[in-house]
């Protein structure tokens, strides 16, 4: 595993991965299983969040005390399955601006097709979080920190719940200057370019269409 790849092997993540793969759970619990996992992954992916001192009023006395330095954060989700996890991130960074990359996949050759960029600005000086559920082929991820990139972003971080070997080997080794963060790695892609044993259409599953 590559320097810049982190798996977040929490029991609480491991445990609430496997509820999302069961193809019994339903649309509104799984949607709230995404947003529970990816607060608890933001945890670790923010661990490195720049603070500052204040000044502040205890009732016993007054006292200098750590806070989130700024508001520098923005998330940005690959649509339309990243969207299920920005409100878990939000949860716990309420003033974080939140922008949007739209991918679709072509069902023939499994690569992507942007269709919408929108980020905050200005990008060049926010600690970037892309979000994507699953991390299949690492095409969307691929280019989606590419388009980043593009606009200004440096500072970059991805975010999957579950990630095939390939895709993140490719998403690591492309941008090797990227942080990863993955709930649990998976066996492999089948050739449809589903991750195996994964837990499907996360879009799909998520918003309760076929």
């Amino acid at each position: 595993m590559r320097d810049n790849v982190t798996i977040i092997d929490h029991p609480l993540i491991r445990h609430k991965i496997t509820m999302l793969r069961d193809k019994n759970t339903g649309t509104n619990e799984f949607r709230k299983l995404v947003e529970e996992i990816a607060m608890l992954m933001g945890y670790e992916a923010m661990r490195d969040l720049p603070t500052e001192e204040v000044q502040i009023e205890t009732p016993i006395e007054t006292c200098m005390a750590p806070m989130i330095a700024g508001r520098k954060l923005a998330i940005v989700p690959i649509l339309r399955a990243g969207l299920g996890m920005v409100n878990g991130l939000l949860s716990l960074t309420p003033t974080a601006k939140v922008g949007h990359i739209g991918m679709y996949r072509d069902e023939e050759t499994h690569e992507p097709q942007e269709y919408y960029c929108k980020l905050p600005q200005p990008i060049d000086e926010r600690l970037i979080i892309v979000t994507d559920p699953m991390l299949a082929t690492g095409g969307s991820a691929v280019d989606a920190v590419d388009q980043i990139k593009k606009h200004g972003g440096v500072n970059i971080k991805f975010m999957a719940i579950i990630a095939a070997p390939e895709g993140l080997k490719r998403l690591s080794e492309t941008h090797p200057d990227i942080q990863i963060y993955v709930g649990q790695v998976d066996r492999c892609l089948n050739k449809d370019a589903y991750i195996c044993p994964g837990l499907g259409d996360a879009g799909d599953r998520i918003f309760g269409t076929k």
